[in-house]
C-alpha cells in the first residue's frame, strides 16, 4: 500500500465505458490511489477522471506498467464484443487470454485480490451461450481460470456478471458500438433503427450506475463467483426499438446472438444487498424528451 493511501487500485480498461464510470466513484475517496491501465482499443483520454493515474499500455505487459504494491485489481479491461468478435479472433485471444493470464500472474506475484468481469453470455440459451462466440467462449473460459488460480495459488478473487450496460460514455459510432448508444444516435438523426432478426432476443439492460455500484460492493466484500449484475426486467430488443418510435430495419440473423439469458442474482441481492434500481423505459422516455 502506498503511503498516504489507504488502499491503491489498478483498473484495467480504465478510459472505456465502465472503466471510466467506476473510476470516477472510486476516486471521490480520497484514501483511494487510483491507477489506469488501457491500451485505448476502445477507450478515450476524453474519458480519463481527473484525480486518477493512466499508463497506456496492453495487459499482457502489465508488469512493465505497474510497478506499485497494488491492492485491488478490476480486470475490465478485455475485448467485449459478440458478434464481431468472429472477424477479430486474433485480437480476441491477445486482449482475453494473452492479457487475462498476465494479469492473474501479476496478482499471484502480488498477493492481491482480483475482481474479473465476466461475461453473462456463459449463462445464454441454457448454458450453450458460453460456445456461441469466440468472446464468449473465452470470457466463460476465463471464469473458470479466475478460480482455478484461486485453488491453485489460494487468490482472493470474485467474480461479476454484467447485463447488457447502457448510460453514460457508452460507444455510439463504430463496429464496438453498443445497442442504447447506436438507437440514440439514430434517432437523433432520423435514421432506421437496425434490428437482427427475429427481433425477440431478450436483454436485462443495466444501467451504468448500477452496475458500478454493484463493482464497489464486489470490490469491497465479494469472495468467489456468481455475482451477476442485472436488471430483473428483461425486453426484446424489437421492443426496445419501438420505444424509441420511428422506423425500424429488420436485419439478417446473425451468429452467436443468444435468444436469452439467466439472470443469476441471488449473491449479489442476498449477501451484499444490491439490486438495480434504473429502469431502461425511464432513459429512454428522457432520451426523447430532451432530443
Amino acid at each position: 500500500m502506498s503511503a498516504g493511501f489507504k488502499k491503491t487500485i489498478l483498473v484495467t480498461g480504465g478510459t472505456g465505458f465502465i472503466g471510466s464510470n467506476l473510476i470516477e466513484q472510486l476516486v471521490k475517496d480520497p484514501r483511494n490511489r487510483v491507477i489506469s491501465l488501457d491500451n485505448y482499443f476502445t477507450g478515450k483520454k476524453e474519458n480519463h477522471i481527473d484525480g486518477a493515474e493512466y499508463r497506456e499500455g496492453h495487459t499482457k505487459d502489465i508488469e512493465k506498467h505497474i510497478h506499485e504494491q497494488i491492492d485491488l485489481v478490476y480486470h475490465l479491461g478485455e475485448y467485449s464484443r459478440v458478434e464481431q468478435s468472429f472477424e477479430d479472433m486474433p485480437t480476441v485471444w491477445e486482449y482475453n487470454k494473452d492479457g487475462t493470464f498476465a494479469v492473474l500472474e501479476f496478482c499471484r506475484k502480488n498477493n492481491c485480490k482480483i475482481v474479473y468481469a465476466g461475461s453473462s453470455t456463459k449463462f445464454g440459451d441454457g448454458g450453450m451461450g458460453r460456445d456461441q462466440s469466440p468472446y464468449a467462449w473465452t470470457k466463460a473460459s476465463n471464469t473458470e481460470l479466475v478460480m482455478n488460480y484461486g485453488k491453485w495459488f489460494d487468490l482472493l478473487y470474485a467474480i461479476t456478471y454484467f447485463y447488457n450496460v447502457y448510460g453514460p460514455r457508452e460507444i455510439s459510432e463504430g463496429k464496438y458500438a453498443t445497442l442504447i448508444a447506436i438507437f440514440k444516435e439514430k434517432t437523433k438523426n432520423k435514421e432506421p433503427l437496425t434490428v437482427v432478426s427475429p427481433g425477440t432476443q431478450v436483454r436485462n439492460f443495466t444501467h451504468v450506475d448500477d452496475i458500478i455500484r454493484g463493482l464497489l460492493l464486489v470490490g469491497e466484500k465479494g469472495e468467489g463467483d456468481d455475482y451477476g449484475l442485472g436488471s430483473e426486467e428483461g425486453y426484446g430488443i424489437l421492443d426496445i426499438a419501438k420505444m424509441f418510435g420511428g422506423e425500424i430495419e429488420m436485419l439478417p440473423l446473425r451468429k452467436g446472438n443468444r435468444m436469452n439469458a439467466t439472470l443469476e442474482l441471488s449473491r449479489a441481492k442476498n449477501e451484499l444487498g444490491w439490486s438495480a434500481e434504473k429502469r431502461i423505459t425511464k432513459y429512454i422516455n428522457e432520451l426523447l424528451n430532451n432530443n
